[in-house]
């Protein structure tokens, strides 16, 4: 599903919110989510997954193309857990 099936699901579910509504809606609560994170802070939805901030330590590799030593500087990366109803509910589907 694509942001915008979302948009257009949240607006025809609802029937009392048009498009743009709908849109400004979904894009508060992806802007919410990330800003969070950026501030390092844990972001959970009961019954959904919770969002975290990792760390990835700093390391050297290899470019696959030139065979050229990179040295990979550290970083933090989005990491999300699923909770234990949408594991439950992704695993019972099919």
């Amino acid at each position: 599903m694509t942001k915008s099936e979302l948009i257009e699901r949240l607006s025809s579910t609802t029937g009392e919110l048009n498009k743009k509504e709908a849109e400004l809606i979904i894009n508060t609560i992806f802007d919410s989510i990330g800003g969070a994170l950026a501030e390092g802070d844990r972001v959970e939805i009961r019954g959904f997954g919770s969002f975290t901030i990792r760390e990835r330590d700093a390391r050297v590799a290899r470019n696959p193309k030139s065979g050229e030593v990179v040295s990979i500087p550290n970083k933090k990366t989005p990491f999300f857990k699923t909770g234990k109803e949408l594991r439950l509910r992704v695993n019972t589907q099919g």
